[in-house]
């Protein structure tokens, strides 16, 4: 678009239209894990009402007490480890991604309008490395010093 000399706002809206649109994709995958994140605990309560009304029913027989009150608390356990130690870690990292891919998108639209404006290279630069992290500043100051390749992903 920038070589077909398309306008700069023009081009900023398109890219950020691409980006509003990725973000929309990726919030359906992130709201289910969120979704069943708070629905877990619900259903390991059923479980655990469930192996109650199981041992209330068998209160004259001694043996089965101790089997239908395991049943019914480790549904609940069960409710609670699915929630906090699957469901949830996968949304937010899914979040994670997500906002990492907004924010190196956003540099990109930054970086080809600054260009197309015909900025100095050095602002430019300047301008872009406020998009990385600090660890990600090292790195890349050590990587531009030693002449290497500059790759701050990893």
């Amino acid at each position: 678009m920038v070589v077909d000399g398309i306008e700069p706002e023009t081009i900023k809206e398109i890219l950020e239209l691409e980006i509003d649109e990725t973000e929309r994709r990726h919030d359906g995958p992130i709201n289910v894990f969120k979704t069943w994140s708070s629905l877990a605990p619900a259903y390991g309560m059923l479980g655990t009402l469930i192996g109650l009304i199981a041992m209330l029913r068998n209160l004259n027989d001694q043996a089965k007490l101790g089997p239908m009150m395991s049943v019914a608390l480790i549904t609940s356990f069960y409710g609670s480890i699915m929630s906090n130690l699957v469901f949830l870690p996968l949304a937010n990292k899914l979040q994670i991604r997500s906002d990492e891919e907004t924010n190196r998108r956003e540099m990109m639209i930054d970086g080809i309008i600054s260009i197309q404006s015909g900025v100095n290279p050095r602002i430019v630069e300047e301008k872009l490395k406020t998009y990385l992290s600090p660890d990600e500043r090292i790195t890349y100051l050590k990587q531009t010093a030693d002449g290497n390749e500059v790759n701050v992903n990893g």
